[in-house]
């Protein structure tokens, strides 16, 4: 049996729990047994918690027995961006300068998972800072993507999407402020969420951009991040861009068809906009085939060339990034990596000028977007102009036609975007999907996600990390 949990989704795993068939103990152990076995290939986690993991197991068991029942992540092993301030728990952003940094309280999202019984396996690697690319000079080396050692993950929450795809928990949490979710989700092969800005509290979380920083969760599929985004969708009045709204039905979404769906292409992102690799494009047209037999309606729309939202994003970004770093900058310039300084010495030598134009730019992209989306649900682009690229491409610079994502443009409109794997390359990685909605709709996106993840068939297929299982086995 234990050579199987470490398949089972969250949904699975929950009702198996339910019903007694498997108990939290039993399952965190072969997640920790796993992770022991494995993770020394892709450096997923900075730093296992064994000890305290098998505690919450034992409580999780003791509480289902005595038919306390929380819900479905009660006793669900999961992971945790080392973004996510953990209370007594070392919480580093992977940087040498936080390495000491122990926080005294949970962070908002980290208290509301532990309220509904999760587990936590651990702290899981990240880029630096969560901008810092993949980098060999910070205290832990980087993590690799399971589908092939030698290639990227992407980031930041490099450490989250390896860890899910490669079956060493069952859901962990990402951050997004350009695509930190969606980027390793395309590459890892699994489902991955930036909400609605503001759905989820962000207090607690090692901040980026004040104005694009989103916490979200990444899974095997997008029913189990329906499940996490469940908990996790709550009011914050200590955050103060915690958005005070109902929050929807996510699990209730899922499984109710899309017959009547109003889906928008933004064709002109990867036709025109990006290079972007033809086998891309044909799961994209395959997606679209089968939204359409399935009585979804299927236009084009445009929006402004992608490289606006890039522009504008950065700016922004960037600028918010040094604000947050300048003193430490300043300070212990030593203590980052070559490309984490860098990245966040730039937003030096933008102007406010500059910002503050940015920002009107933002106002008028987010007005597009909004008479754009009257007459579609959702929108559909790929995520990722290829498949995984190979360790330390995704940190390059490049030029504006080569970026590997389409991901900003959520970050600066701030609605959901969910990316999911909608095939395989000849090659056998992961391609990508996209779907985007309205403010507050992530249930939509969520829901057009577990549709195509059924129909294309694309979560039966999970990495095999061979060498590593036979040498255990020898």
């Amino acid at each position: 049996m234990d050579q199987d949990l470490h398949h089972l989704t969250i949904a699975q795993a929950s009702r198996m729990i339910s019903e007694r068939k498997v108990s939290p103990v039993e399952l965190t152990q072969a997640f920790l047994g796993r992770i022991a076995m494995l993770d020394g290939q892709i450096n997923s986690f900075i730093l296992v918690l064994e000890e305290q993991a098998m505690a919450e197991a034992r409580v999780a068991e003791a509480e289902i027995a005595a038919g306390h029942w929380k819900g479905p992540l009660h006793g669900i092993p999961i992971g945790l961006k080392d973004i996510y301030n953990t209370a007594g728990i070392a919480t580093t952003g992977h940087s040498a300068l936080f390495r000491d940094h122990v926080p005294a309280e949970d962070a908002t999202t980290v208290r509301l998972l532990r309220e509904a019984g999760a587990i936590n396996l651990g702290k899981l690697a990240t880029w630096e800072f969560a901008i810092g690319g993949t980098s060999l000079d910070l205290p832990w080396p980087p993590a690799r993507n399971p589908w092939n050692t030698a290639l990227d993950t992407s980031g930041s929450s490099s450490g989250s999407g390896a860890a899910v795809a490669a079956g060493l928990c069952m859901g962990a949490m990402g951050s997004d402020t350009g695509g930190s979710i969606r980027g390793p989700a395309a590459w890892c092969g699994i489902a991955g969420i930036k909400p609605t800005y503001g759905l989820l509290s962000r207090r607690g979380i090692l901040p980026l951009s004040f104005s694009m920083d989103h916490a979200g969760p990444m899974c095997w599929t997008a029913e189990d991040c329906a499940i996490m985004m469940q908990v996790l969708a709550a009011h914050d009045h200590l955050d103060p861009g915690s958005a005070d709204v109902p929050a929807p039905d996510f699990r209730g979404a899922i499984g109710t068809g899309v017959q009547g769906l109003r889906v928008g292409v933004v064709r002109h992102f990867f036709e025109k906009d990006i290079e972007t690799d033809p086998e891309v494009v044909a799961a994209l047209e395959a997606s679209l085939d089968v939204l359409r037999g399935a009585g979804a309606t299927i236009s084009d729309v445009t929006l402004a060339p992608f490289g606006v939202y890039g522009a504008v994003g950065s700016l922004i970004s960037r600028s918010e990034a040094y604000a947050v770093h300048e003193h430490w900058l300043k300070t212990s310039p030593e203590k980052y990596g070559a490309y984490g300084r860098r990245r966040l010495m730039a937003g030096a030598f933008v102007e406010a000028a500059d910002y503050v134009n940015a920002m009107r730019h933002r106002a008028r992209l987010v007005a597009e977007l909004a008479e754009v989306m009257r007459d579609v649900d959702v929108l559909v682009f790929p995520t990722a102009r290829g498949t995984a690229e190979p360790l330390g491409e995704d940190s390059m610079a490049g030029p504006p036609t080569r970026q590997p994502f389409f991901n900003r443009a959520f970050n600066v409109t701030g609605g959901p975007a969910v990316s999911i794997c909608d095939g395989f390359s000849r090659a056998g990685l992961p391609l990508s999907l996209q779907i985007a909605g309205r403010p507050f709709e992530d249930h939509l996106v969520l829901k057009v996600g577990d549709f195509l993840e059924r129909e294309l068939g694309t979560r039966a297929t999970r990495p095999v990390l061979s060498d590593a299982i036979a040498a255990a086995a020898e």
